[in-house]
């Protein structure tokens, strides 16, 4: 599987607006990147950066992608214009969705490589950065989210014409259903605990789906 990279997409934390009265400062609003090249590092793409280290990036959210599949249902369905960096990815792909890639899987990327470890949780940046107050929630019920990874070797990476090569086909559960161990309350306690057992998921999301089955065996 090769997915193609539409847009590389990186931003420096700045104000992107307010919310609730304060000043929100975030990275989530970036831009196509202008060089032809970038370097690819452990918890960063060269030139991007997160503002709230305790909840967003590390090297278990290095790299976040979305997929353009999923451009149609936003504009059609819920009148959300879409395009590169919409949602704050880095990478804006073409040729998987949610469904179609593992936690595990693993990509080349030029001279990087990268592996998914988690879905992506929506917050109340999201709704800030599309002014639509209504965009975390739709992600959430709709498990449009994309996906994180991690980056297991640094390197030089393409910015134009490029793709991702996918090296591993992990045999563990779909993005979407790591999404839904965690946010979706009709999902088995089986299929929530292959989630948690998966070796490349990240800890954050681990936790959390850990918290999910302690609930369900009270």
């Amino acid at each position: 599987m090769n997915l193609r990279i539409l847009s590389v997409n990186i931003g420096r934390p700045r104000i992107i607006g307010m919310w609730q009265g304060e000043a929100v400062l975030s990275g989530i609003a970036k831009t196509p990147a202008a060089a032809d090249t970038l370097f690819v590092g452990r918890t960063n793409i060269d030139g991007d950066g997160q503002a709230d280290l305790s909840v967003h990036g590390g090297p278990d959210k290095a790299v976040y992608a979305y997929p353009s599949a999923h451009w149609p249902w936003w504009e059609s369905e819920k009148h959300l214009a879409c395009g590169a960096a919409t949602f704050g990815e880095n990478l804006t792909l073409e040729g998987a969705n949610e469904n179609d890639v593992a936690i595990g899987d693993r990509f080349r990327w030029g001279g990087a490589i990268l592996e998914i470890s988690q879905p992506r949780a929506p917050c109340y940046k999201l709704a800030v950065h599309t002014a639509r107050s209504d965009a975390p929630q739709l992600m959430m019920l709709s498990a449009r989210c994309g996906w994180y990874l991690r980056v297991i070797a640094e390197g030089i990476a393409p910015a134009r014409d490029a793709a991702l090569e996918r090296l591993v086909q992990s045999d563990g559960p779909s993005v979407r259903d790591a999404f839904r161990a965690l946010f979706d309350p009709r999902i088995s306690t089986d299929a929530r605990r292959r989630v948690h057992d998966t070796p490349a998921l990240a800890q954050a999301w681990r936790r959390g789906v850990a918290t999910k089955l302690a609930d369900s065996g009270r």
